[in-house]
């Protein structure tokens, strides 16, 4: 019977790797895109209804965040559209909001939704910096890493169980796998930790993503040192699941000539 149920999930997880169209590799993806996208816009508007969100009318440190979502957002959209690509963005509806909360943190759900806190602002700094945490973030969006670990908590934890059966079977076990794989709170207990493979696509992507916006990419290398810095003996939540050490600085700087070749300042 065990034999028979390995055989199964074997075909199952082969059937469900499909080409990334951002990472051109082939990933694991049981789940549909529109399905997350609906589930996300859920879960994204009880957080913000849980949560204190700056108005981007009275708040600087929102406007900016706002300010610099957009600017990504629309570079990357002509960026995939001018290459025929269209369908890497199909049904996002950007959404950049802040919260006031002191977690060095930031996300970014599926369909584009993203949430930064106020904690992070004294660690980026400056706006360039906070534009490479912020395409960080959307890089692991839009390579469909959350999918990726989505579907890997699918098949290790409900057998592969369709997404749909899951949320009508088990709805809060499927609902906390879709934060924990989605990096979003603490309110679950733990955060899925992202692969090697997943963080290093997400620092390059997230590098390009940034200077397609016009901002400078050069940041990363002082933003990620500040971070690795930051809450002295404890690491900050940010980095529970987005380790700071020499590994990334050095990709960081093998990354940065092809980011530099999409960089052209803003006026």
């Amino acid at each position: 019977m065990k034999k028979i149920l390995y055989i199964l999930l074997t075909t199952l997880i082969l059937a469900g790797c499909v080409l990334n169209l951002v990472t051109g590799r082939k990933q694991l993806s049981l789940v549909n895109e529109s399905e997350l996208q609906l589930m996300a816009a859920d879960q994204y508007n009880l957080f913000l209804n849980d949560h204190k969100v700056l108005s981007k009318s009275s708040s600087k440190e929102a406007a900016m965040v706002d300010r610099v979502g957009t600017r990504i957002a629309e570079a990357i959209t002509k960026f995939y559209v001018s290459r025929g690509q269209g369908s890497v963005l199909e049904g996002y509806n950007w959404e950049f909001n802040t919260v006031d909360s002191k977690d060095v943190n930031a996300w970014c759900m599926p369909g584009g939704k993203v949430v930064v806190y106020t904690g992070l602002l004294p660690v980026t700094q400056n706006e360039a910096a906070l534009a490479i945490v912020m395409g960080h973030e959307i890089a692991h969006s839009v390579a469909k890493h959350g999918n990726e670990r989505m579907s890997q908590a699918l098949v290790q934890q409900m057998g592969g169980m369709a997404l749909s059966l899951a949320l009508s079977q088990q709805p809060q076990k499927t609902q906390e796998l879709f934060m924990m794989s989605f990096g979003i709170g603490s309110t679950v207990g733990a955060i899925l930790p992202w692969s090697r493979q997943q963080e290093t696509e997400a620092d390059k992507f997230g590098l390009i993503f940034s200077a397609m916006a016009g901002y400078n990419p050069r940041e990363a290398i002082p933003f990620w040192q500040r971070m690795s810095l930051a809450g002295g003996g404890s690491p900050p939540e940010f980095l529970s699941t987005h380790p700071s050490d020499e590994t990334r600085i050095k990709n960081l700087e093998k990354f940065m000539p092809e980011a530099l070749k999409y960089y052209t300042p803003r006026n």
